[in-house]
Order: structure tokens, then sequence, then C-alpha cells
């Protein structure tokens, strides 16, 4: 048996649901599977009415994120601004995702692909479904109503977390733009394409406590297994998202 049939065995009896939407965050680091092999085991136990979809994001493409941060530290003024001037425009078409892994970007590069236009939180997705969930993604909406997000919850999409935790959960951020009260908001700036810099305003979107968040989640909505030595869930994106939310309304302004 081959590892990509193994694969596909693992994913099926681990309750990926054949002709579904399923949302993917994975990390293959120690696997050996080539990310080729991981995203046809995907499709394989989706099946040909099934979409798959992962994050494309491009931090890197932002003066205002903290990969851009991360990536210019120690520079001099002058050196950021040399830097800036030479950041490539975004493309979806040809721009790299290397911020989210290797699946995400062999997905995005995959012949057929859809992407959405995001200039910095984009999605790619192969499958029937593919151009519907992600065409249509506001500038001033990176992960809340106007994005593909929105839609993958009201068509019951599923999602795995392939040997990564929640703290690497896109979904989660769904919850935040439905917080009571709201998030406030900043600034944002990125590189478009054609190379023009352009700045809107947005929620503040803030992770650092989604691997708490997974850990308040119910039992009973996950699934939980092991794949290579590292852990694997799946869960209902709308009982996820809706779980974040009551939690994010609740202590997130409480210890405000």
């Amino acid at each position: 048996m081959t590892d990509g049939t193994r694969l596909v065995r693992f994913l099926r009896e681990f309750g990926v649901r054949r002709g579904g939407i399923l949302l993917v965050h994975a990390s293959l680091s120690g696997t050996g599977l080539p990310p080729a092999v991981v995203r046809d085991a995907l499709l394989a136990a989706l099946g040909p009415a099934g979409t798959l979809v992962t994050p494309a994001f491009t931090p890197e493409n932002s003066d205002t994120s903290d990969r851009h941060r991360a990536l210019t530290a120690g520079l001099t003024e002058q050196q950021q601004e040399v830097y800036r001037a030479g950041m490539p425009a975004f493309d979806p078409d040809v721009t790299p995702c290397p911020a989210v892994g290797a699946l995400a970007d062999c997905v995005r590069a995959t012949p057929g692909a859809v992407r959405s236009a995001h200039p910095q939180t984009s999605f790619a997705a192969i499958g029937p479904r593919a151009r519907d969930l992600l065409t249509g993604h506001d500038l001033d909406c990176h992960l809340g109503e106007r994005s593909p997000l929105a839609r993958l919850y009201r068509l019951h999409a599923q999602i795995l977390l392939f040997r990564v935790g929640f703290e690497a959960c896109s979904a989660l951020h769904l919850a935040e733009y439905r917080m009571t009260p709201r998030p406030p908001t900043r600034r944002y700036r990125c590189v478009e394409g054609g190379g023009a810099w352009i700045s809107y305003e947005d929620i503040v979107l803030d992770d650092s406590d989604f691997a708490a968040i997974g850990a308040l989640i119910p039992h009973e909505l996950l699934t939980r297994g092991e794949f290579a030595g590292k852990a694997a869930t799946l869960v209902e994106m709308r009982d996820t998202v809706d779980a974040a939310q009551r939690q994010m309304s609740g202590y997130r302004w409480r210890t405000a």
C-alpha cells in the first residue's frame, strides 16, 4: 500500500465527508510526504463532488504585518525603504504563500485551482464549488462576513487540522468579527496588483489565544487522531466558530 493510499484510508475513516467542503491547515514536516501526495489524498477522500480549500495568506507583502516586521528587523530606515520598494505586487495567479505551508502553496499552484483576490488573506481551492466559494473577497474584510470564510460557514464546511493545533485555525478569525461588542479596528497597508500601495481599515486580528480557545471547545465536537506522530483534529466549522464566538465575547472582554 502506498503512502497516499494509507492517507486516503486515514482521512475517510477519520470522518472527512465525501462530496463535502474541507478547509485544511497542515504541517507536513516529518511525514516524508510530498505536498502533491497529500493534496491528491485529500481530493480522493473528498471525491469528485468535494472541494478542498486552504489558506493562501501573504503577510509578507504588507509593511504593517508581523511577518514584514520580522523580515525587516535590524534594518536601518533607509534599508527598509529599499526593501519596501523592491517588494513584488500581489498577483493571485503567481504569488506564493510560504507563510501557510507547503500543502497550501501546492494547492494554490495546482492547475485549475481558484484563488480569492485579497492581497493579504486569500484562500485557494480545488473542486466544483471553488469559484463560488472564493469569488468576491472584499479588501476591508480579511476574514469576516465578506470573505470566503463566511461562505464556508454557511455551506457547512469541515475543518481539518492536520498535524497542527487550533493556533493555526483561520476560521476562528470569523468568530472575532462576530464578537459582542465588535473588536477595534486598525489600518493595514500592502502592495496590490500593479505595484500600487493601498491602505484600508479592518478589525484588529489576534490569533494569540487560538490555542487556548481550541482547548475549551467541547470534546464532543472534536474528532481526534494522530498521523505521523502528531495530532489531527476534524471539526464542523459551524460548531467551532459558534463556540469560539461565545468564548471571545466573554473572556476577551472581561479581561480587557
